[in-house]
């Protein structure tokens, strides 16, 4: 089974940066960010980025280098990245909401860094990677003497623009690469087939070091309008909520568990802030429909919600959904829809021949927005991306390990991770189909689904349960879901939580919950 995305033309030379630079010329005024409390205009953020790529041109940084940047989010975060961008290499977001460790482990997998541009705030963190690390106001008087033209570096559709890590299968982190190619690809479609213009401005709302961040920040740089950033590090429901309802921002991309914070933020004050926004871009995880459909059908909301699926190593999108075609009834599983332009997504068996219509299959991504793959080692998580023959021809696909098919409608729909299954009592369990029938019982806001060992090695089920009321007894969980599901799907213990834990990419944090459940064994306390 295939879903063919449009085929759309892209220029000669599909570059990122180029686009900025087309509405630099035509809007040079515009402004470009926003960051506690200071406008930078386009034409001001070119001059700046140029003098930065200037000055990498000048130490041997060009095509092919990879530029770590470890910043909080600001103008210099923007002008690193462009100014990388224009000197033909790529950057990698080193993010400084990491703990230290973590850190130093992902420092560790890009052994040929160029350079590091950091701050005060946060060049201790990367001081051990090796390699230079720069402070661009302290470099302020050099780069003020560099050109303010844009370098003459000849950049095409086939370099590396950035490069993001992503969990490995074999727990080590894997540095994924993206071309600006499949980056222009992903937001020419998002402009074409959403309207995004000159007034779409954003507010980036996910942690740097998400590859959704990635197209957060430069979407609305692609389009002409304003990207604003806030003032933390962290995310933080209530800045975010204030700085929406203060500024005329049109569009926030976000993780799903981001989403529902923002929605709760706002249904518990009567606001307006969210409903007012053009779109809001989610996915990254199973979607608890129950946790927005209320919020999304209000009286005078007019955002639309956008339900997306990809992977960081083919450009973070694929497909994309309108929430306002969900219907609880005729849906189990949201769908996440179609695929963006110049992308198709293929449903395969273990032999990597395509599944009957509506068949159950591995979904795997082929077109331009295909990265180049993973940049540190040749362990087996590089065979993913693998060539199929399709029609006669041969076809270049990433394996996502994702499990899916297409519903009669033709839309995607997501079932969960191959590899997610776990056997317990001899059956065959995706803890996802877990967390839906608890988010589908009365008196349950959210809960999340995590696998233990027993002291016999066996498999158990774990689910945190945040209440929408009082306290939900576990006697009374375990019977409900009785109802619906067989008794080895139903988990072995129950807890009441206030909130559940989120990573710094605003997903959930399941290696915390994970952590809960070991803590609590080894103390003797029931979980």
């Amino acid at each position: 089974m295939i879903l063919q995305g449009k085929r759309v033309d892209l220029p000669p030379s599909p570059v990122v940066h180029r686009r900025f630079e087309d509405h630099v010329r035509d809007t040079p005024d515009a402004v470009a960010v926003v960051h506690a409390g200071t406008q930078v205009t386009y034409a001001e953020l070119d001059v700046r980025a140029n003098r930065f790529a200037h000055f990498l041109a000048g130490r041997g940084h060009g095509r092919g280098a990879k530029v770590g940047v470890c910043l909080d989010y600001s103008v210099d975060m923007v002008v690193a990245i462009l100014g990388t961008l224009k000197a033909g290499a790529a950057y990698v977001p080193f993010d400084p909401a990491y703990p230290a460790a973590r850190l130093q482990l992902l420092l560790g997998q890009v052994p040929d860094l160029a350079l590091i541009v950091a701050s005060p705030a946060t060049a201790a963190m990367v001081e051990s990677a090796g390699t230079d690390v720069v402070d661009l106001d302290l470099l302020a008087g050099e780069l003020a003497a560099l050109p303010a033209t844009r370098p003459d570096v000849e950049v095409t559709g086939d370099d590396v623009c950035y490069a993001v890590f992503t969990s490995g299968s074999t727990g080590t982190p894997k540095l994924t690469a993206v071309r600006h190619e499949g980056w222009f690809n992903l937001m020419n479609w998002l402009q074409l087939e959403y309207g995004l213009h000159r007034g779409s401005h954003n507010l980036v709302v996910s942690a740097f070091g998400f590859d959704l961040s990635q197209r957060a920040l430069m979407t609305p740089l692609f389009c002409g309008a304003t990207q604003h950033l806030m003032d933390t590090r962290n995310f933080d429901a209530m800045l975010t909520y204030r700085t929406l309802d203060r500024h005329d921002i049109r569009v926030v991309h976000c993780a799903s568990s981001t989403l529902y914070l923002l929605v709760d933020w706002e249904n518990a004050r009567g606001g307006d802030a969210l409903a007012r926004l053009d779109y809001i871009l989610f996915g990254g995880e199973p979607l608890k429909t129950e946790r927005v459909t209320r919020w999304a059908r209000r009286e005078g909301n007019t955002c639309t919600l956008l339900h997306q699926y990809g992977v960081a190593e083919c450009t973070d999108v694929a497909t994309s959904y309108d929430l306002a075609h969900y219907r609880p009834g005729e849906h189990d599983i949201a769908p996440v829809g179609r695929p963006a332009h110049n992308t198709d997504i293929h449903l395969l068996d273990d032999r990597l021949r395509e599944v009957a219509a509506g068949e159950y299959g591995e979904i795997c991504i082929s077109g331009v927005s295909v990265g180049a793959g993973y940049l540190n080692g040749s362990g087996p998580e590089n065979a993913k991306f693998t060539t199929i023959d399709v029609d006669g021809s041969p076809r270049r696909l990433y394996r996502t390990g994702d499990r899916g098919r297409v519903d009669e409608s033709g839309e995607l729909v997501v079932a969960g991770r191959m590899d997610a299954q776990v056997k317990v009592r001899g059956m065959r369990i995706d803890p996802t189909d877990v967390e839906r029938a608890l988010g589908r019982l009365a008196g349950v806001r959210e809960a999340a689904v995590v696998v233990t060992r027993n002291d016999a090695g066996e498999a158990e089920l774990n689910a945190f349960v945040v209440p929408s009321g009082k306290d939900l007894a576990e006697d009374d969980l375990r019977t409900r879901l009785l109802w619906s599901l067989p008794r080895n799907m139903v988990p072995t213990r129950f807890t009441s939580i206030l909130r559940i834990p989120l990573s710094p990419h605003g997903k959930v944090d399941r290696a915390a919950l994970t952590d809960i459940c070991r803590e609590r064994s080894a103390a003797g306390s029931p979980v």
